[in-house]
């Protein structure tokens, strides 16, 4: 599709004000600006209360905030970001969010939930049980579906015309698994009228997003003021690097993406591939395996040899062959990833890139373990992953963490059982939202058993060392 040539002004609408939007999506809509393009521009809102205090800055700075990015070898760049032109305000009801996504000069809403607010289980449907999920149903706004279910509603009422929702998270087949929990939760609270109207009037592509992004420190405000003078309340960092690949498929025109550097294809699934099982799985593995050693951030992690060579192992012997035939090359892509996550001046911590491992397992890894089996391979790179993952958890259980651990999706009541089980490693293995299909196998549990001692004895000479 080509990109819109409407004189008229039109709205990007995204949910979720967190730091990878603002150094990831809103960045390429600036460069846009910047080229003289301003036919499109970011409304931003929250779904979350919590993302207030964030809203309230950037409104306060008309939307403008710098974006800090830093290259493995120590150079640091700063561009104030314009894109961001309208702040929605929150409320509990999430009014000014529906009323914007209602209306007609919004022609894209996208969002970022992390991996945890879509809410799915491990064959990808709704899960319906979810506390927030049931809330919604009954009509509520506390998630990406009951906040959309009521746009859409509303924007039928108000003959706001087609739109594409765009979901930027890490998650694989994106655009397709979030128009599958949305068409479940609308079933639900028996919306026909809108599932009908979405089958005309959207579109869902999927969609790739990369850029490392931590949690700004106090530091980031610090060197954003000395370098440009503008005391910045809302400020982000991040990698030099930066991609974007997106299905083409858009119903109501689109941003002119493709002068900006974002790749427009047809489909997105080797590239996305490639960056969930290479890049998102490893960061995990690292993120986990560091914060056992007693490490703070992920660059730190990387460069311990051992732990390194643990999500090297992982990729070269289990994911590369599964991905094989590939358009990429994948031993490049692999080297470039441990490249970044080793760069000393992003300082993302392993608080940030542990989380949501209850998401990630069944969407990073349980695939690859899987396809290993497939072809008559005991998956051990792979199976070290969930056993970190499981001594991890049982850290978190004997409160023993250096941080709080966070998971959108986490049943403490349950975690905390497993691991007062008898044998809490057969449970672990048999959890079916966990690994599917495997789940419960004797040769899968022995399997698991072998690698949470591996991980173990690992832990063990690592902190002799």
């Amino acid at each position: 599709m080509n990109a819109t040539t409407s004189p008229t002004p039109s709205i990007w609408l995204h949910i979720g004000s967190g730091s990878f939007h603002r150094a990831h999506q809103a960045w390429y809509l600036h460069r846009l600006l910047a080229e003289g393009d301003n036919r499109w521009s970011i409304a931003l809102g929250n779904i979350r209360e919590d993302g207030v205090p964030l809203l309230n800055a950037l409104q306060a700075q008309d939307g403008k905030y710098v974006l800090e990015t830093v290259t493995p070898q120590g150079k640091r760049e700063y561009e104030t970001i314009t894109s961001i032109q309208k702040i929605i305000p929150w409320d509990n009801e999430l009014a000014a969010l529906v009323a914007q996504g209602a209306d007609a000069h919004t022609k894209v809403i996208s969002f970022t939930v992390t991996e945890g607010g879509y809410y799915l289980d491990n064959q990808f449907n709704l899960d319906r049980l979810n506390a927030d999920v049931q809330a919604d149903i009954n009509g509520g706004c506390r998630t990406i579906y009951g906040a959309v279910g009521h746009i859409l509603a509303r924007r039928i009422a108000r003959n706001g015309g087609d739109v594409t929702l765009l979901n930027c998270d890490n998650l694989r087949h994106n655009g397709d698994r979030f128009h599958r929990g949305l068409l479940q939760f609308l079933a639900l609270r028996q919306q026909q009228a809108v599932i009908d109207w979405v089958a005309q009037h959207a579109r869902f592509p999927n969609t790739m997003v990369d850029r490392i992004t931590p949690r700004p420190s106090p530091d980031v405000a610090l060197r954003v003021e000395q370098a440009t003078g503008f005391k910045d309340r809302a400020p982000v960092m991040g990698e030099a690097f930066i991609q974007w690949v997106i299905e083409d498929e858009f119903i109501a025109g689109r941003p002119a993406l493709e002068n900006v550097g974002v790749e427009m294809v047809e489909s997105v699934l080797p590239y996305e591939e490639a960056k969930i099982r290479i890049l998102n799985a490893s960061h995990s593995c690292i993120a986990w395996a560091g914060t056992l050693l007693g490490q703070r951030y992920i660059d730190e992690s990387t460069r311990t040899r051992s732990l390194c060579k643990m999500a090297y192992d992982y990729v070269t012997e289990d994911v590369i062959p599964s991905l094989m035939p590939s358009p990429l090359n994948l031993e490049n892509y692999r080297d470039l990833v441990l490249d970044r996550f080793s760069n000393p001046h992003i300082q993302d911590t392993n608080q940030r890139v542990a989380a949501d491992g209850f998401s990630k397992i069944p969407g990073f890894i349980t695939p690859t373990l899987q396809e290993c089996y497939q072809r008559g391979q005991i998956p051990r790179a792979t199976a070290m992953l969930p056993a970190l993952f499981f001594v991890y958890m049982q850290q978190w259980h004997q409160n023993l963490l250096p941080y709080e651990y966070q998971d959108g999706i986490l049943d403490p009541a349950a975690v905390h059982a497993m691991f007062n089980s008898a044998d809490p490693v057969a449970q672990f293995s048999g959890d079916e939202k966990l690994f599917a299909s495997l789940a419960g196998k004797a040769e899968f549990t022995d399997l698991m058993r072998q690698s949470v001692e591996r991980v173990n004895q690992w832990l063990a000479d690592a902190k002799r060392a």
